[in-house]
């Protein structure tokens, strides 16, 4: 694979292709879990087998979006033999992969498109009043991490698991326009 001429040098094409660049990577400053209040909420059970001698292994996995609503989300995955141990280990990794989103009145503050193989996923801020317009996974992840109002639109894949993993794409790429006003130089109201 030939190194992707644009953006990181470690990327290749077939990845940025993909949408598999480094842009799921964990943020840098851990968030601990222990202060706050997070609230799970279960996205998808799958109930998978494993071909073996004897016959067949049944077990369970488990996606899982947590968040406190006050900007505060994680999601994790989960696998055992029952549900609820699935659910309990997916809730455990998903307290490990917190990342802050930056929010203004109950609202994103611009809008992107995220993405994470064949996922995409549209999230707009949206007026006071409009609600929470968005399908399963994300509708999961919005309420989680604490927005009321926001328009979104699933435009590729419609596997939760390419559809959670997009939203956080888009999430993790949200700029705090307090922290952006800072770094330019001016007031927020200027930008």
């Amino acid at each position: 694979m030939s190194p992707c001429l644009c953006g990181d040098p470690e990327t290749t094409e077939t990845q940025r292709h993909w949408g598999q660049e480094d842009t799921m990577r964990q943020p840098k400053v851990r968030i601990p879990a222990q202060g706050l209040d997070l609230k799970d909420q279960v996205i998808s059970i799958n109930r998978v087998t494993k071909v073996v001698k004897g016959g067949k292994n049944l077990s369970f996995a488990a996606l899982v979006v947590v968040g406190d609503e006050g900007g505060h989300v994680g999601f994790g995955t989960g696998k055992a033999r029952e549900v609820p141990l699935a659910i309990k280990k997916g809730i455990e990794s998903a307290k490990k992969n917190l990342i802050r989103v930056p929010l203004i009145n109950n609202t994103l503050p611009h809008q992107l498109i995220g993405q994470y193989g064949a996922g995409r996923v549209l999230v707009k801020p949206a007026s006071e009043g409009t609600g929470v317009i968005a399908g399963g996974a994300v509708r999961a992840v919005m309420q989680a991490v604490g927005v009321r109002d926001v328009r979104t639109k699933v435009l590729g894949s419609t596997n939760p698991h390419n559809v959670v993993r997009a939203t956080f794409d888009a999430l993790l790429r949200m700029k705090d326009p307090i922290e952006l006003a800072r770094l330019r130089g001016k007031q927020v109201e200027e930008m």
